[in-house]
């Protein structure tokens, strides 16, 4: 039976981001698994909706004999620091190394694929590198991707294969874990690479258009099952995550498999025309004045997404422009402990709460002003009287379709309320994409009329089955709505900042 060694390095960063990734991030556990080694990295992964769950689960039922190395992840941010990443590199070449003499079949990566690091811009390529050094050309190294990675050239020239999700909200992680240990098992029958080709579109996604639960993504992902059905191919579209300021930042369409130039092209073909990327976004006040408009007769909640603020894509999930909005135009007094925010990263507001304790009130400063990519800080604190609703000590697991059985640890969090809007405040950073995360401070979303979540479309996988609406807003923060509002110095020039 082969043995494969596993290890995964997670990493999507935003380099207008103001926050960095150092070795602390990886090894929190508060929005990912804490950094682990060895056994206990198997164990402690096996059956959760990620990538190198699924590939355990395909690996178990083959017999295959696996060798877990380390396994790391950390919330996006702004660059992986040098030391956080040659800390994660070296431990995976370090074990590699190690099992070689006692025989090496192959590698997989659990990897994101849009991770760049002080030195690095290209950070899983310069893993990939090392590790071809290390074991040569002919072992077999398989790797699963997520949706936003901004795949390079040097990654598909080093891994036999490499295979990204389908879905946006990632529901299908584990499914993606499981494809790369098929491709996986496609090369060992083959005993040799498979066919590969691929090619990049020449503009930049917005965030918000590429959710596969709206158009056009939905009908371009049907489209590329169809096209692997029809000839056999594994294709993978990434969309990229668009604000990477390096020359290969861009969304990427590939395939394996014998049929891969012609299948790769036609999706390409599909997925290059730029009108049908075009998003719906509205400024914070326009947007809590619609949702307020459709609230008034709606049955189930409408969910305004935060999306500048979104702790998933490089913002720090403390801006307060939503919430100053809610309250400027007095949505929680129309509708008194039905609105809600969440997650509001400010650890100082929660442990005063603590100390409080349950029904005190409490004069406080919400929030933070953050360096925005306009030069311009984000809204000010939000300063006001505050009656402490609930506790909790932060230890939530996820029930969600997203990363369903993880445990993130948020440290102390509170429900705040404030003229009547409930806050989620945490501890620490993640972002609002599971119903639970505001269960943990007594907030039950579906009986809200408005929930503001600081997102951009991972929260659709368990809100969007239960709210009436869905609006898109752009308060100041981080992480620009539209790429082509970044200050990029280094895009490729062949690649549009707008489709």
């Amino acid at each position: 039976m082969p043995r494969i060694l596993i290890a995964g390095y997670q990493h999507e960063t935003n380099t207008f981001a103001p926050s960095r990734a150092d070795w602390a991030a990886f090894t929190r556990g508060d929005s990912f698994p804490a950094f682990i080694r060895g056994a206990a990295m198997q164990a402690a992964l096996t059956g959760i909706n990620i990538p190198v769950g699924g590939f355990i689960d395909f690996a178990k039922a083959q017999g295959w004999t696996l060798l877990p190395s380390c396994w790391a992840g950390a919330i996006p941010s702004s660059y992986v620091t040098r030391d956080a990443f040659e800390r994660i590199a070296g431990a995976i070449c370090d074990d590699v190394a190690a099992a070689l003499p006692g025989g090496l079949d192959a590698i997989y990566l659990d990897l994101h694929g849009a991770a760049a690091a002080e030195h690095a811009d290209d950070s899983e390529g310069e893993l990939l590198q090392r590790l071809r050094a290390l074991v040569g050309p002919a072992l077999p190294i398989v790797a699963s991707l997520d949706l936003h990675a901004n795949v390079t050239h040097r990654m598909l020239a080093l891994a036999d294969a490499l295979v990204a999700y389908r879905t946006y909200p990632h529901v299908d992680m584990a499914a993606t874990g499981e494809r790369a240990a098929q491709l996986l098992a496609r090369r060992f029958a083959a005993g040799m690479r498979e066919t590969m080709h691929a090619r990049r579109l020449p503009f930049l996604i917005p965030l918000n258009a590429q959710s596969t639960w709206t158009e056009p993504a939905r009908r371009l992902y049907d489209e590329l099952a169809a096209l692997d059905r029809e000839t056999g191919t594994v294709l993978s579209f990434c969309m990229g995550f668009p604000a990477a300021d390096f020359e290969e930042c861009a969304p990427m369409v590939w395939g394996h498999g014998e049929g891969a130039a012609a299948a790769v092209e036609r999706l390409y073909a599909s997925a290059s025309e730029p009108t049908q990327w075009r998003q719906d976004v509205l400024p914070a006040r326009e947007a809590v004045a619609r949702a307020m408009a459709l609230a008034a007769t709606a049955s189930q909640p409408v969910v305004i997404a935060d999306t500048q603020d979104n702790p998933g894509a490089g913002g720090d999930s403390n801006t307060t422009g939503m919430l100053h909005a809610l309250l400027a135009q007095g949505a929680g007094r129309a509708h008194p402990g039905q609105v809600a925010l969440g997650l509001l990263f400010d650890a100082a507001a929660a442990r005063a709460a603590h100390e409080a304790g349950v029904g005190a009130t409490l004069d406080l400063a919400l929030g933070t002003a953050v360096p925005t990519y306009t030069g311009q800080p984000s809204d000010p604190p939000l300063r006001g009287r505050c009656t402490v609703r609930a506790l909790s000590d932060g230890v939530c697991t996820l029930s969600g379709p997203m990363m369903r059985g993880l445990t993130v640890r948020l440290g102390p969090c509170a429900c705040l309320e404030i003229e009547g809007v409930l806050v989620a405040v945490v501890s620490g950073k993640k972002q609002l994409l599971d119903r639970e995360l505001l269960r943990m401070v007594g907030i039950h979303s579906e009986r809200m009329k408005i929930v503001v979540v600081k997102s951009s479309n991972h929260f659709r996988a368990d809100f969007q089955p239960h709210a009436s609406h869905i609006v898109i807003a752009k308060a100041a923060g981080p992480m620009a709505a539209d790429p082509g509002d970044l200050p990029w110095t280094r895009l490729g020039a062949g690649t549009r900042r707008r489709p």
